[in-house]
């Protein structure tokens, strides 16, 4: 009996399936919310007062959408330095736990690979890297590599393209542009929910999330009850998978 009749994959296939250009090919669904988001955030660094090459380098350096929407925002209050700083430190907290939860994929590599790879991690790819985790229980240096860098370029084009063409659109909401990243991260979930095959537990931990991050908000603040209810979440969904 071969590998094929057996149902593996053969060394080819599988070198296929870890490819940096397999990463570049998942990485395309996710490109229609950075293009749109970008997008949007690059009109708002543009309305904010910043050069084509600070929206550039913003974009590259920071690359975070929710912290960059911010940081124009303060800017165009003349907020100072510091105060944006440590609101964006906080805003982008969550992004400790996005790298916790894929550590252990690449425990075998050393600090500067990690790096390379968690210095581009962001919520989109990470959603496609634990929906990849779990239907191949494991994931790729390679392949993390061809998506995080195709999510990196795409966005700072499109900030890039904001920036430019952002004076003939001065309100994105109003063609439904904020709503294409809220959209894409449903689409995710559902995949990663299907490929589990745990439908139960899932909308138990999903729900569990809901109530938590709403329950912290109006107490704290909306980053505090994301961070609050991933964390939450994250151990209760551990604890019934190991009890299960």
């Amino acid at each position: 009996m071969n590998m094929q009749t057996a149902g593996m994959d053969t060394p080819g296939e599988q070198a296929g399936q870890e490819s940096f250009l397999r990463g570049v090919k998942d990485c395309l669904p996710t490109l229609l919310g950075y293009l749109s988001i970008g997008f949007a955030a690059g009109v708002v660094e543009k309305t904010a007062g910043l050069s084509i090459a600070e929206i550039a380098l913003l974009s590259a350096v920071l690359y975070a959408g929710s912290a960059q929407f911010i940081a124009a925002g303060m800017m165009a209050l003349n907020s100072s330095a510091l105060s944006i700083i440590v609101t964006i430190f906080f805003v982008n907290l969550r992004h400790l736990l996005l790298s916790a939860a894929l550590s252990p994929y690449f425990r075998h590599l050393s600090p500067f690979r990690n790096m390379l790879i968690g210095s581009l991690l962001t919520d989109e790819t990470f959603g496609v890297a634990i929906n990849e985790a779990a239907s191949r229980k494991r994931i790729s240096e390679k392949w993390m590599h061809g998506l995080n860098l195709t999510a990196y370029l795409n966005w700072i084009a499109a900030n890039l393209a904001g920036a430019f063409l952002g004076q003939w659109i001065s309100d994105p909401e109003r063609f439904g542009l904020d709503f294409a990243l809220p959209a894409m991260f449903v689409g995710l979930l559902v995949l990663t929910i299907l490929s589990r095959k745990s439908l139960r537990r899932d909308i138990a931990v999903g729900l569990a999330a809901a109530v938590i991050a709403v329950g912290v908000s109006l107490i704290a603040s909306p980053s505090v009850g994301v961070i609050a209810a991933t964390l939450a979440a994250s151990t209760f969904g551990m604890v019934v998978e190991r009890w299960k």
